[in-house]
């Protein structure tokens, strides 16, 4: 029977799996399991249950899926042979979301504690164990696994699966051991949408004799944790413009807006009202005008990226905070488009203005609506759908993407190639950018001619990438 360790919380319960010998491990003044516990009071969960009786590899399966069919919110299981970054534990338990994700490194070396993975766009694509092989895959899973309130059914349907299963001996050689390996394969395999969560330079490792957790330990202490979490409050994914014209000076301001107490939402509502100021000085159609209102413009920018890097710094993200930083976006630029149509003397500007909010609007839309198609599709899945694949299936094998998406997988690999692909779309970056420059070093007629075309390329773009995602 599990221990129970309640503790002052938020929401997240872990369930922590100290039924093999490995947690009974030295580490300091006490054991690995200590040692994590000691990790996870610091953390924000609400009850951390420690199952000590080890039956057997069904027996454990079995006693996840007991405790998650009794619990509300969003559950985490790790194992207690885990020697990891209190920052990485972090990534998932403290990350406000609570959704279903699991702990991952681009380091793709494979090994019998780090089972193979294959990441695509965040998610979780294809998990691996000593029985289930991952072809192509390109990351390694790190033994923490957490699932969503939405999706604790379909993690108790598929340990218990797995446990009868396993006390059949149909899964091959599998150990107590790989439980947490096992549930991440049921997870994706069932249709599940699973975050990949990123380590980065941190360390998260599983042992099985002293001398290995002695030399992770040890590894710990050569990363600086409070620089990794500077760095990962940068977006890596982030446009070109974004990453190499404004995070490079904008990351410096982090701490000093958490030292003044500055909230992201405080952050948006400033980077707003810059924006607000540059379309009174584009208004104003001189060339003075316009040079100030493109450099309030950029600035208004930098605070819209900082905004997102003081939340990824301070996990302080929420509904409403992601809410207004979209409606922020749109607010500002079409502020300006009305600014620089006003300070126009051209005839014709209003219909440019009216014909490049319209485009935008479009654009959002393609990206709103197949954003939420795929959110429905998973949810569906998820809740009724049957497994997409079996969990006797050694091979997790998807269908290879043809035409645009193929095309798209191959400049993936090239670094230029996926930096224009970056731009091809024109993100909010790039058209700030855009507006910027030309309203500076030309006039409105320029700029709204500039967002049309680039914006009509990009435009098709996206639909025929949303079409041939939604085709596969």
């Amino acid at each position: 029977m599990p221990d129970s360790l309640t503790r002052e919380s938020t929401a997240t319960s872990v369930v922590l799996l100290a039924t093999t010998p490995a947690g009974r491990l030295l580490s300091g003044d006490g054991t690995l399991l200590d040692r994590l516990n000691d990790q996870l009071a610091t953390l924000p969960v609400r009850e951390v249950q420690v199952m000590s009786a080890g039956g057997g590899l069904a027996a454990d399966l079995r006693g996840i899926a007991k405790i998650v069919r009794t619990t509300t919110g969003a559950v985490a299981v790790l194992p207690a042979d885990l020697v990891a970054h209190t920052e990485a534990l972090a990534l998932l338990l403290e990350h406000p979301a609570r959704c279903t994700a699991a702990l991952i490194s681009h380091d793709a070396t494979a090994a019998p504690m780090r089972p193979p993975v294959r990441v695509e766009g965040g998610k979780v694509v294809a998990a691996g164990s000593s029985f289930h092989l991952v072809p192509e895959s390109n990351a390694t899973f790190r033994g923490v696994l957490q699932a969503g309130e939405a999706d604790l059914g379909t993690l108790a349907d598929v340990a218990e699966e797995l446990a009868e299963l396993a006390e059949e001996g149909r899964l091959g050689p599998v150990t107590p051991v790989e439980a947490v390996d096992l549930l991440l394969v049921g997870l994706v395999r069932s249709g599940v949408g699973v975050r990949a969560a990123a380590i980065g330079s941190l360390h998260a490792d599983r042992v099985t004799g002293q001398n290995a957790a002695d030399a992770a330990v040890r590894r710990l202490a050569e990363v600086d944790e409070a620089k990794v979490r500077l760095d990962t409050s940068v977006k890596a994914d982030d446009g070109f413009f974004a990453t190499f014209f404004v995070s490079t000076w904008t990351r410096h301001l982090i701490k000093p807006a958490v030292r003044l107490k500055l909230t992201p939402n405080t952050v948006t509502g400033i980077s707003a009202g810059l924006a607000v100021l540059a379309a009174v000085w584009f208004s104003g159609g001189t060339r003075g005008a316009l040079v100030l209102g493109a450099a309030l413009l950029y600035l208004s920018f930098a605070l819209d990226c900082l905004d997102g890097q003081l939340a990824r710094y301070t996990r302080g993200f929420s509904p409403l905070g992601a809410w207004a930083d979209g409606m922020s976006d749109r607010f500002k630029e079409y502020a300006v488009y009305v600014g620089l149509a006003a300070g126009s003397a051209d005839p014709g500007i209003w219909y440019l203005a009216v014909a490049a909010m319209v485009l935008q609007v479009v654009r959002h839309g393609i990206d709103a609506t197949y954003a939420g198609a795929v959110e429905d599709g998973a949810r569906v899945g998820a809740s009724w759908g049957r497994p997409t694949r079996s969990l006797l299936e050694t091979q997790d094998v998807r269908r290879a993407p043809g035409g645009v998406l193929k095309l798209a997988h191959r400049l993936e690999r090239d670094t230029i190639a996926r930096w224009l692909k970056k731009m091809i779309v024109l993100p909010i970056g790039e058209r700030m950018a855009l507006i910027a420059v030309t309203a500076a070093f030309w006039n409105a007629r320029v700029t709204f001619l500039a967002l049309l075309s680039w914006g009509g390329v990009a435009a098709l773009y996206q639909l025929a990438g949303r079409i041939a995602r939604s085709a596969r």
